[in-house]
């Protein structure tokens, strides 16, 4: 499925994906609510004796809204109107529609909303699983019509329609019989009721306006139609949980919350919305690893990957209730509680998270370093479940060798080495202000020592760019990629080798115009339109050109800033994409990815993190 093609609105844990006309239609459209499918088909027909209707006008104005105008049409004017308006709550959706006679004559209506319920676990709505069950209990009358099923779990799950007086509900939807008068007009209604135990009431959620407003202080971007959309976009993915506000990774198959992405997004948002990063970092500490549990790949002191309600992930049949497979969440939780720190002027939050960076401390040390090399490692998973690779590339083919070949064993990524560098920056700080300059200066040492040992083990000098990771014998994974961007944003650069490293970064093997490529032209398992092996993704990018500012490149910056909002802009519907393809940069737009979300939480935030490290002319 092509998500450029697609409208997709999100409220909270609920999201609606469905067609250019706002009609789901089965395949992956549907009405879903925290990882369950509840309707599989949500569709409307309008049937006129007259002739066909044609759809003038169909956008999605804001994440939670859509609009859409039909017009039933007769040489050059209409003679019938539909205008519809469909609004997503957290809990359900009201679809609002105002059918209009504006011919001079009597004219005649049928509506027919068809509705087809599913209560299928998002892992089986996409095709990688499936459970047997029952098909859902239904009750109707003359205007409501109730689905019910209860999971195999035993948890009930309930959806509730009621429509307005002139429908006929029926066991699989709705219809409606119109004869209007020339100029008459009449308003119909159909409401979708969410029934979830696990769907609470969100905590204060906030007003599009009111998120608006925190951006006001932005520096006038290259494109102000791309910042207003992504805006936009980073309200609507918000998750409103009693620790605060959390962003969601991506629209559709990502509406939950992850480690990564959210932290990285959180990050980005800062000055703007500290409330974010707050409501992220104690979300993460509320469920730091504690156990040590292989399924799910839990460790204590660890920050989970992602967190999900579907019924499958409840069995247990997949471990994603609290996932934890993830090698470069545990830094990027202590790098975030620094960003807040230096954002709101003081450490109040440092020093009530203390437990938990602490342990996330303790977990960089202990079992993220297995070997004790002093290089944060991960093992790929052993359970078919979980995920072979653990960093942000975690396509099961991304870490190559020059030759192509794969690499084997435990391994140690470049970039989440340069994120433990500025975990163990932060930490010695942060002793520091506790008064407790002894273990100031034992992490400090730390910091330095992996700096040090880092560029020794993974800086490749005939290619100007550091290896992308060290494999579990400790070779270097000898291949020009993106990560080296990262390493640049954290600061784990020599002063004297970061020109370097930048004019290789913006050679023709990895800068395509469009952004920084995820592995190089010449390498072997190079693809242009592939996951991870040449496509390129702009949150990476983004943060290539926060290293640029840092180390003093500020022309280099700006054109990369640049070149990011114009990646969007190029988009039908002004939204960064969560990756496009790595073909080089021409006259024509970029080649999408097909299957890329849109909006994601980290690109939507890259676009106001751009702005904010400009630097002198």
């Amino acid at each position: 499925m092509d998500f450029r093609h697609n409208a997709v609105l999100k409220e909270h844990y609920t999201f609606l994906v469905a067609d250019e006309e706002g009609q789901a239609l089965g395949g992956e459209h549907g009405l879903y609510n925290r990882d369950t499918r509840l309707l599989r088909r949500y569709a409307w027909r309008w049937l006129a004796p007259d002739g066909e209707f044609q759809t003038l006008v169909a956008e999605s104005p804001r994440p939670d809204l859509f609009h859409a105008h039909h017009a039933l049409i007769a040489g050059p004017s209409q003679l019938l109107a539909v205008r519809r308006r469909l609004t997503l709550r957290a809990d359900g959706l009201r679809d609002e529609l105002e059918v209009e006679n504006t011919s001079l004559e009597r004219r005649s209506l049928s509506l027919e909303l068809e509705v087809e319920p599913q209560f299928a676990d998002l892992f089986e709505a996409r095709g990688w699983y499936r459970l047997e069950r029952p098909d859902p209990d239904v009750v109707a009358s003359s205007s409501t019509l109730s689905f019910a099923q209860t999971a195999s779990d035993g948890l009930p799950q309930a959806l509730h329609l009621r429509f307005d007086d002139l429908a006929a509900a029926r066991p699989d939807g709705a219809d409606w019989e119109l004869s209007l008068a020339p100029g008459e007009r009449v308003r119909l209604q159909a409401d979708v009721r969410i029934d979830n135990p696990l769907d609470d009431e969100p905590a204060a959620p906030m007003t599009y306006a009111d998120w608006r407003a925190s951006f006001a202080a932005l520096p006038a971007p290259p494109d102000r139609r791309v910042l207003d959309r992504a805006i936009d976009d980073l309200r609507g993915l918000l998750l409103f949980t009693p620790q605060g506000p959390i962003p969601a990774a991506g629209i559709p198959w990502f509406v939950a919350a992850f480690g990564r992405d959210a932290l990285l997004a959180a990050t980005m948002l800062l000055p703007h919305r500290p409330d974010v990063a707050e409501g992220t970092l104690r979300f993460l500490a509320e469920r730091q690893g504690r156990v040590h549990d292989p399924f799910r790949a839990e460790a204590p002191g660890k920050i989970l990957h992602e967190v999900r309600h579907g019924e499958l992930s409840r069995l247990g049949r997949v471990p994603h209730a609290a996932y934890y497979g993830t090698v470069d969440a545990t830094p990027l939780f202590v790098v975030l509680l620094e960003a807040h720190r230096r954002a709101v002027g003081h450490d109040r939050l440092v020093r009530e998270l203390r437990p938990a960076w602490e342990a996330a401390l303790g977990w960089l040390q202990g079992d993220g370093d297995p070997d004790g090399d002093g290089f944060v490692e991960f093992t790929p998973a052993a359970d078919a479940a979980g995920l072979t690779v653990q960093s942000w590339k975690d396509s099961g083919d991304s870490m190559s060798h020059a030759d192509g070949a794969l690499a084997e064993g435990a391994l140690a990524v470049s970039e989440v080495q340069g994120y433990a560098y500025a975990a163990f920056t932060a930490a010695a700080g942060w002793y520091a202000g506790l008064g407790e300059p002894d273990t100031a200066e034992r992490w400090s040492a730390r910091a330095d020592r992996l700096r040090t040992r880092f560029h020794e083990a993974f800086w490749l000098d005939d290619l100007d760019t550091y290896a992308m990771a060290l494999d579990g014998e400790k070779r270097p994974l000898r291949v020009r990629n993106s990560d080296a961007g990262h390493l640049l944003w954290s600061g784990i650069v020599p002063d004297d080798h970061a020109e370097r490293l930048v004019r290789s970064l913006l050679g023709p093997e990895t800068w395509s115009g469009w952004g920084l490529r995820t592995l190089g032209t010449g390498e072997r398992r190079y693809n242009p339109v592939s996951y991870h092996n040449g496509s390129v993704w702009p949150h990476d990018t983004a943060l290539f050109a926060a290293g640029l500012a840092r180390y003093g490149f500020h022309a280099e910056a700006r054109r990369v800033r640049d070149v990011v909002y114009e990646l969007a802009a190029a988009q039908p519907d002004l939204r960064l994409p969560e990756l496009v393809a790595g073909y080089p940069r021409d006259d024509r737009p970029p080649v999408p990815y097909p299957v890329a979300c849109r909006p994601q939480a980290w690109d939507a935030a890259a676009l106001v993190f751009l702005l904010g490290f400009d630097g002198p002319a």
